[in-house]
């Protein structure tokens, strides 16, 4: 092996696990002595080595012959779903968010603002879940936090509406995310909301656009010989004008779907061609109506139904915008802001706090 491993050459990315794979690392004497270079060829080596894929599934398939039904944090449910574990938060966690709203929210006080923190599948579709699987109750987390937000903050609660669809597939089977069926009925709650009447479904068609979707949870849990999900896409049947800008690399688009990405790994990225740190959306809806989205990738699959109610749409994600929020409301004189996270990453990914920045 050591001798095939000298004839393999490396790969820069790994398709199964949809991810980077770490390089040779340069060597030098500073590095040896501190260890950090034998720290870094460790990985490298543990990423390189010949057939390493074969491997990788050897082990998962015997682990499933044995009985295992978790691995690296995800559960093999009922009919080959994987589902992601959910752990709820420390105390502090979730203060600091709480805090951090609630400083937004005094700094810009006329802005309608609403949150709309989406539960996964550990939660909606726990009897799917292996027994005895350990998942942290997301329902009492999602009152927390409906309690302690402040007053001028309107929370959208999902929860009941996504779980009376249980007859619909509102969550992929091997992605973390929920499908385009489960957005459009959070896009319904989120109307009554808003005060806005929303499309009916009749006014979409609903076209099935691959059914070849390995997602997030396939790559990371090793599980393999499972089914794959389809994609479907709810399109107007009253076509839209639509100016799509992606503000930091300089391109634009007609469209709020990139087709293109059918045909790579990360499929779910059809939408909004993935996540960008600012994206504006022109359309031609009301031109005096303009809203800020701060999400994670689940808004992406939604924000395609808003287009009709908002002339302008302004969409952040914090994990790559560096400027100051309050500063760009105000610049486009935008009236509402929709914060919108699956409540993993939200209390997981810590860059809701920098919401905050540029705030006096």
């Amino acid at each position: 092996m050591a001798t095939i491993n000298v004839f393999t050459p490396d790969k820069p990315f790994s398709e199964s696990e949809n991810r980077v794979l770490d390089e040779a690392p340069a060597f030098s004497l500073h590095s040896l002595e501190s260890g950090k270079f034998t720290s870094s060829y460790e990985s490298y080596v543990s990423d390189q080595f010949a057939f390493r894929d074969t491997w990788a599934g050897a082990k998962t398939d015997a682990d499933r012959a044995l009985g295992k039904k978790d691995n690296n944090g995800v559960f093999l449910g009922k009919d080959g779903r994987l589902i992601e574990q959910f752990t709820s938060p420390p105390e502090a966690d979730m203060e600091d968010r709480i805090k951090a709203i609630q400083t937004f929210d005094q700094a810009l006080p006329n802005l309608r603002k609403y949150v709309m923190l989406v539960p996964t599948a550990a939660s909606l579709l726990s009897s799917e879940l292996p027994a005895y699987a350990p998942v942290g109750d997301e329902l009492a987390d999602l009152n927390r936090v409906r309690q302690l937000l402040p007053r001028n903050v309107r929370f959208v609660d999902v929860y009941s509406a996504l779980s009376a669809e249980q007859e619909q597939s509102i969550f992929y089977k091997t992605d973390h995310h929920w499908t385009t069926f489960g957005a459009y009925y959070a896009y319904l709650e989120l109307c009554k909301s808003m005060g806005i009447t929303p499309q009916d479904q009749s006014s979409f068609a609903i076209r099935e656009v691959t059914d070849e979707f390995y997602g997030s949870l396939y790559s990371k849990s090793g599980f393999r010989h499972l089914k794959p999900d389809a994609i479907h896409l709810f399109l107007p049947k009253r076509a839209n004008k639509i100016k799509v800008e992606y503000v930091d690399e300089g391109d634009t688009s007609d469209s709020l779907y990139d087709m293109d990405n059918l045909v790579k790994k990360d499929k779910y990225s059809v939408f909004l061609n993935g996540n960008h740190a600012l994206i504006r959306i022109v359309t031609d809806g009301p031109a005096n109506k303009k809203l800020l989205v701060v999400k994670d990738s689940y808004a992406n699959s939604l924000i395609p139904f808003l287009v009709n109610h908002f002339g302008e749409i302004d969409v952040v994600d914090l994990r790559y915008y560096e400027d100051s929020l309050s500063k760009l409301i105000q610049e486009r004189q935008i009236n509402d802001m929709l914060v919108l996270y699956n409540i993993k990453t939200f209390f997981e990914d810590a860059s809701i706090l920098n919401i905050t920045e540029g705030i006096q």
